[in-house]
């Protein structure tokens, strides 16, 4: 992602400061980096260490290491309060090299295997994307906490609902890994909102661009034409993850795509949108505006702006807070990284592990997790329907 300069010098300012590039995020065997999983990640306050909450060691399953590298991404296996316990794969070769990278002696074929496995406490799904719903009930229904790449559910308002039925009735703790809620401005945006920085949103913006000519490698091809905004959390998070609201409503356009790959002969889905922009209504009152594209060459990445009635953000915050509160990350444990997707993936797994630890719910929790996810099925709905404006269900814990 390109910061514009006035941003650099915001995040200078306040502490939070830039490293260099590191993970790719590469298939077996393929070093192409993927678009958007820089590491860019901001710096933690080196003048603050990291206090354990317990010696407690949860012992983790996780399934999944396609060509995200996911199952390892994400630093379980450095973490001071997580033992591995076993990994799972269908294929046996990425089995053996996930158990590798997180230092595992422990392998099952099947995560319905795994999860049979009565020492796991807590399963890591990093799956494919149309079984995330139904893996992450299978492991709640095990007795399990759950953890899970995004979306949270795949096109289907009723695995929704199943699953937030699920995670209702387990009682155990639910979060799926939305990156763009670590990223070092959604960060910094969460944090002023809550300080009042903000007051009420009066408008949000989210972007998602992601182009690739030949898409990424996926279990059954489940990438190839997939209508944008049914992985539309990376840009709805610059609402959602700032504010914990919901969007209630949506209309949407979209443009059917010059791409060989998003014609609706060549993909599962008989997709033929490339760009699907969301025109949204909050939960708070105000408007939001989300875009998802995958054919659109140029600049790309997550990245949002807000405006509130106290002040905005757009790459920096201007308003009438001159108290502004501090927004440099806490520090992640020794040996865990920042990580991938702006500097996100070892700050989302110490937060998960942490809400075990402290018997809380995490800050992804299913509620919101479902809000980031729906919006954007139902949007795609809209789409379809030439921009029809229509209502979106809402989740939330009382």
């Amino acid at each position: 992602m390109n910061d514009l300069p006035s941003r650099r010098s915001f995040i200078h300012s306040v502490g939070l400061g830039i490293t260099a590039l590191g993970l790719t995020g590469t298939t077996l065997g393929q070093e192409k980096p993927i678009q958007d999983f820089d590491d860019t990640a901001a710096k933690a306050d080196s003048s603050k260490e990291w206090k354990p909450v317990s010696d407690r060691k949860i012992r983790v399953g996780i399934v999944g290491y396609g060509a995200c590298r996911f199952g390892a991404a994400f630093s379980f296996q450095e973490h001071p309060n997580v033992t591995v316990a076993a990994v799972s794969d269908l294929f046996e070769d990425r089995r053996a090299a996930l158990a590798r990278a997180c230092r595992c002696e422990k392998t099952y074929p099947s995560l319905e295997e795994m999860i049979q496995d009565d020492s796991i406490e807590a399963v890591f799904v990093a799956t494919d994307a149309p079984s995330h719903a139904r893996h992450c009930i299978d492991v709640l229904e095990h007795g399990k906490h759950v953890a899970c790449a995004v979306p949270a559910t795949f096109g289907s308002l009723e695995d929704a609902d199943k699953l937030f039925e699920a995670v209702k009735a387990s009682g155990l703790n639910y979060m799926m890994f939305e990156t763009s809620c670590f990223r070092s401005d959604c960060h910094a945006m969460r944090e002023i909102f809550k300080a009042g920085g903000f007051g009420k949103l009066i408008y949000s913006e989210g972007d998602y661009f992601h182009y690739n000519v030949g898409a990424v490698p996926s279990y059954k091809n489940w990438r190839v034409g997939l209508p944008p905004q049914w992985y539309p959390t990376h840009s709805n998070a610059y609402y959602t993850c700032v504010t914990g609201g919901s969007f209630t409503e949506v209309s949407c356009q979209a443009m059917p795509s010059l791409l060989e790959r998003l014609q609706p002969q060549n993909n599962i889905y008989k997709n033929t949108f490339g760009t699907e922009i969301a025109l949204l209504r909050t939960s708070d009152g105000g408007t939001a505006r989300m875009a998802v594209s995958w054919d659109t060459p140029g600049d790309h990445g997550e990245r949002g702006r807000v405006r509130g009635q106290r002040g905005s953000f757009y790459g920096k915050y201007e308003g009438l807070e001159t108290n502004l509160p501090d927004v440099t990350p806490t520090p992640l444990p020794p040996g865990v990284t920042a990580g991938g997707h702006g500097g996100s993936h070892g700050r989302l797994m110490n937060e998960f592990i942490h809400s075990i630890l402290e018997n809380r719910k995490p800050l992804v929790d299913v509620a919101q997790a479902l809000n980031l996810t729906v919006a954007g099925i139902v949007s795609h709905q809209s789409a379809v329907q030439d921009g029809e404006l229509l209502k979106i269900p809402q989740y939330k814990f009382w």
